[in-house]
């Protein structure tokens, strides 16, 4: 039973939410504290789920891999037992419910998994071998979806589930992440309102004005633990709470309900964390870690942009200035660092880091390199960049310093190095590991721009590449999986270990780790241009064994590294 303490703060917390309707406050508070009592009734024992320098991240959809009629997440679990077992002791699910479009985002059943990848069994199977992530889908829901069918019939569950306003509605300064038209006029109940769509027509937001809308949130979440999930992305999750004549973002009431949901999943005797998704300006990013009281986990954002600019153009300056600046997290907080996701590389982290010339040269590089571009809306303004649709293997192909592709390899496997070694946990999309390159042939089809990065392989196709030592699936699979199996043995590279940044100039980028006990620590170094260069460090630093395995010129002080070589050099005290 929960104790007065904690029934308190949990009263405390929904109040923040909903100081308007107090007088049913009471009501919503105590079903919260009955299923969660419930819940821990039924789990008596407290699980575990430990964060330690082992944690990697695949990122992949239900059905990144198939096999014939197999249900793929069958396949998926069969393959990853052979292949990534040993790399990667977590999986990013991206949404395996029931969806209308966006590749699963815009969900029609949250309490179901899609027939056509598997079933709750499928992911329960799944969750003894390795942790699992997945999507809360919680700013929207499909079109086609019984809640919306529901809301237009004005019948539950789906009643004043769905956001609208009135022409009064004052949404000038709201901030979008895409350029489709916001609202769509309807007739309601014999009134004109008007729907609000952050994402697309066929993904209407949902009315968290409305505390019902919370509650069946609440109950998702239960019931996703209780199928094996125990970590939850927060999807989309700035965009929540919307009001009239603000910008309808990061607003204070969408922070309070994470605080909410962080609360009570402290509260159920199964471990679980929570990472927000915000891909967004990176001090808005950071503001949901809270005071500890929102998101276990950050995604870091900015990481991405940085990498492939550093590398494309041969400078480490901002991406230093940047490392230098960002703040050590604190313990039960973690940076989720990435290259690559289902989504394209995201230019809004960038803003005031990578000065308006620098971001067109990256975007003109990129387009060459096979990229296209989704944009966003800015009111009176027209629209601008919000990412780059493209895969890793096209973004580092070709630069202006090296026009035939000498050094995509190398440059690929830099921008992993470092993603590996700086502080946080690391997390590689599924394509990633084979070195995909752009799905034209799909977004030629689709017209989905996201699906140049979202090819889906048959299993028995890409088992044949991996068993050829002359594909370029087996080169880019044994080299991800080296640096993992390198990776998760130091301490040093656990998630709390701290982080320094050295500056060693734009030709260099370095930052050293320091286990948590100080007992081991980790210089990692890496060389981001086409070019041998050489580096002066001092002997204690050269005194460290290079765990990366490469012979390193050493000559005095001075030390020779190879284009894009990195190294991490290894000290125990």
């Amino acid at each position: 039973m929960l104790s007065i303490k904690d029934q308190k703060y949990l009263k405390n917390k929904f109040n923040d939410i909903y100081s308007v309707i107090k007088s049913s406050n009471e009501l919503y508070v105590n079903e919260i504290i009955q299923l969660i009592n419930n819940y821990n009734k039924k789990n008596k024992f407290k699980s575990n789920l430990k964060v330690t320098e082992k944690t990697t991240l695949v990122i992949s959809y239900g059905n990144s891999i198939t096999d014939g009629n197999v249900k793929s997440l069958k396949a998926f679990n069969k393959f990853f037992k052979k292949y990534l077992d040993n790399s990667f002791n977590t999986i990013h699910f991206l949404p395996f419910y029931p969806s209308s479009s966006d590749s699963g985002f815009a969900v029609k059943d949250h309490y179901k998994i899609d027939p056509r990848l598997g079933s709750w069994s499928n992911i329960n199977n799944i969750s003894k071998n390795a942790s699992i992530m997945a999507d809360l889908v919680i700013n929207h829901s499909s079109a086609r979806g019984l809640w919306f069918s529901n809301f237009l019939k004005n019948k539950s569950p789906g009643k004043d589930y769905f956001f609208t306003v009135d022409k009064k509605f004052n949404s000038s300064k709201v901030i979008r992440p895409r350029e489709h038209k916001l609202l769509k006029k309807i007739k309601l109940f014999d009134k004109n309102r008007y729907l609000w769509r952050t994402f697309s027509p066929d993904q209407i937001d949902l009315n968290f004005q409305n505390p019902k809308v919370l509650m069946r949130f609440i109950k998702i979440i239960l019931n996703l633990i209780s199928h094996g999930v125990k970590i939850f992305r927060l999807d989309a999750i700035a965009y929540l709470w919307k009001q009239n004549g603000t910008s309808c973002i990061n607003h204070q009431k969408t922070h309070n309900i994470i605080k909410l949901i962080r609360a009570i999943c402290d509260l159920l005797k199964t471990k679980t964390i929570i990472i927000t998704e915000t891909n967004l300006p990176e001090k808005e990013n950071l503001s949901y870690f809270g005071n500890n009281d929102e998101s276990n986990w950050v995604y870091n954002f900015s990481l991405p942009p940085l990498l492939v600019y550093s590398l494309l153009f041969e400078d480490s300056s901002k991406i230093t200035k940047w490392s230098m600046s960002l703040p050590n997290t604190k313990k039960g907080n973690n940076y989720l660092n990435f290259i690559a996701s289902h989504d394209g590389i995201g230019m809004r982290p960038v803003e005031g880091i990578l000065e308006k010339n620098k971001q067109k040269k990256l975007l003109k590089r990129l387009e060459a390199n096979g990229s296209e571009f989704s944009y966003r809306k800015i009111h009176g303004k027209g629209k601008k960049v919000y990412e780059a649709n493209i895969t890793l293997f096209n973004a580092f192909k070709k630069s202006d310093f090296d026009k035939n592709g000498k050094f995509y390899f190398e440059r690929y496997f830099a921008a992993h190095t470092i993603m590996m070694s700086f502080e946080g946990i690391p997390a590689i999309y599924f394509n990633s590991i084979f070195g995909n390159s752009n799905d034209n042939s799909k977004f030629i089809i689709s017209g989905n721009k996201r699906d140049l990065n979202r090819y889906r392989w048959n299993k028995t196709k890409l088992e044949n590449h991996l068993k050829d030592k002359n594909s370029k699936q087996y080169k880019f699979y044994k080299k991800m999986t080296l640096l993992i199996k390198i990776r998760k043995n130091q301490k040093a590279f656990h998630p709390d270990a701290p982080r320094k940044t050295l500056n060693l100039g734009k030709n260099f980028f370095g930052i050293k780790r320091t286990s948590v006990d100080k007992k081991q620590s980790i210089v990692c170094i890496t060389n981001i241009t086409s070019d041998k260069q050489t580096i002066v460090l001092n002997k204690d630093i050269l005194k460290g064994k290079n765990l990366l395995g490469e012979k390193i010129q050493v000559n005095g002080k001075n030390i020779e590294l190879l284009p894009f070589q990195t190294i991490w050099l290894k000290k125990i005290y």
